[in-house]
């Protein structure tokens, strides 16, 4: 959810409102503080978004494809992780006797989310099927398999079911996919030893939006929701009657944490937006985006200012260009009314890299009579890649709340994490926090290709 990312989601939130778009303004963009945080990683220019999610979570720049490490674990080496975790926000939180939740678009397995509670050599080790005989035998363990035992979440919610349940076991939705069956090898099922240690607590699991709906926040201590096999469907897409918005995920996790009267912290990420833009799909991406800013609303509402404070960034941006010279109020999915150099249109929207690049005889399609605002189009792009990539530019980090002021200027994207600890005295440091009465909630929003939003 880089810049560009905001600015177009801005536009066709007014239009989808029938307004020109161009002067909406988004819930996101009332934020009165704004910096940039510089997402490089400990390795790469461009980062993945398990390198920047466990700077801005934990506060700590690490390698590409990591996660809850530092730098001195290894993709995929197993044995390089031992003694190089690092914790997140999320823990520090929990340990302060907060409430503390995950609210996902992705499966809740994925990168994002799972810093906040696992710590991997490997962003890819969802299930013990999906790692290597040696991460085992050196004593790794599986994504899914931390989601229990390394810090206890009140609230989980997205998708990646599939994860959690023994190979081959049917998924309630799709018992006819076998690609929506259990992947697990070691027989176990996380969804019952989870339901098994919340003995004597109000818990609930859930996967579609009845028993969702059916869940009342007031009465409920724990709550899983796994609506999908894997991630979830983007927005335009989705079935209301199986899977819930990211607005009413939301608003269910903010009512359960917030019971607590030593406040909560929640991770809230409209992480299909990375997702779409690697389809190079910027309607979807866009679509995506203004769900989020409806997530956040929704967050600002269930939350008082002067309590709680609530950041929204992006783990990073991808190669999205916003271009031509359309006119004012012209759609922002349509085409450049200036033709270019070879005399064919362009579209406003497109991607340095991605699957959008098509070249035919050496020429570029003639989209003329294309529809260009078809949710499944895909937008033309300079270099052929099978999936767009990242880009490395500064991204946006937007605050308010309790000491909202600490986020402004260019920061280390993991500089975020300490701040947010800070203001809501929680992790190490402690000593500015004596003689306090009580310290804010955190909201985090996060979009990225990997995410957002916490409380």
């Amino acid at each position: 959810m880089g810049i560009t990312t905001i600015t177009a989601a801005r536009i066709l939130k007014g239009q989808l409102e029938n307004q020109t778009g161009e002067e909406t303004v988004m819930t996101m963009d009332t934020f009165p503080n704004v910096g940039l945080a510089k997402t490089y990683s400990v390795d790469f220019q461009i980062a993945d978004s398990a390198a920047t999610a466990t700077a801005y979570l934990c506060g700590v720049k690490t390698n590409l494809n990591t996660i809850g490490v530092n730098a001195a674990a290894r993709n995929g080496v197993c044995k390089t992780q031992k003694g190089n975790e690092v914790t997140s926000i999320l823990k520090w939180a929990k340990d302060a006797g907060k409430s503390v939740g995950i609210v996902t678009t992705t499966r809740v397995q994925h990168a994002t989310p799972a810093t906040s509670y696992a710590h991997s050599a490997s962003r890819k080790w969802y299930s013990d099927a999906d790692m290597p005989a040696a991460a085992k035998r050196d004593g790794c363990t599986d994504i899914s398999s931390q989601l229990l035992t390394n810090t206890d979440v009140d609230v989980i919610i997205g998708g990646g079911r599939k994860y959690m349940t023994p190979r081959g076991t049917k998924d309630p939705e799709y018992p006819r996919d076998y690609t929506s069956r259990g992947k697990r090898r070691d027989g176990r099922n996380l969804i019952d030893e989870w339901r098994s240690m919340k003995a004597g607590k109000v818990a609930h699991y859930v996967w579609n939006t009845t028993d969702f709906k059916a869940v009342d926040p007031e009465q409920t201590d724990y709550l899983m929701a796994l609506f999908e096999p894997g991630d979830l469907h983007f927005e335009a897409e989705r079935d209301p009657n199986m899977d819930p918005s990211i607005v009413e995920t939301t608003e269910k996790a903010i009512r359960i944490l917030q019971k607590n009267p030593k406040g909560f912290f929640l991770l809230v990420e409209g992480g299909r937006i990375d997702q779409a833009h690697h389809a190079g799909r910027a309607s979807m991406a866009l679509h995506e985006t203004v769900a989020f800013d409806y997530a956040i609303a929704k967050g600002l509402e269930l939350t008082e200012e002067h309590e709680t404070l609530t950041v929204v960034m992006a783990d990073h941006s991808h190669p999205f260009t916003f271009n031509g010279y359309p006119f004012r109020g012209q759609s922002i999915l349509g085409k450049s009314p200036l033709w270019a150099s070879d005399m064919l249109p362009y579209t406003t929207l497109m991607y340095g890299n991605g699957p959008g690049h098509k070249t035919t005889n050496g020429a570029r399609p003639d989209i003329r009579n294309v529809n260009t605002k078809d949710k499944d189009y895909v937008q033309l792009a300079a270099v052929p890649t099978q999936s767009a990539t990242h880009s490395g530019e500064d991204v946006a980090v937007l605050a308010r709340g309790p000491m909202a002021h600490l986020f402004q200027g260019v920061n280390e994207q993991n500089y975020v994490a300490h701040a947010m600890a800070y203001a809501a005295c929680v992790g190490a440091d402690l000593r500015h926090c004596q003689g306090h009465a009580e310290a804010p909630a955190v909201q985090s929003a996060v979009a990225n290709g990997a995410g957002a939003a916490g409380g």
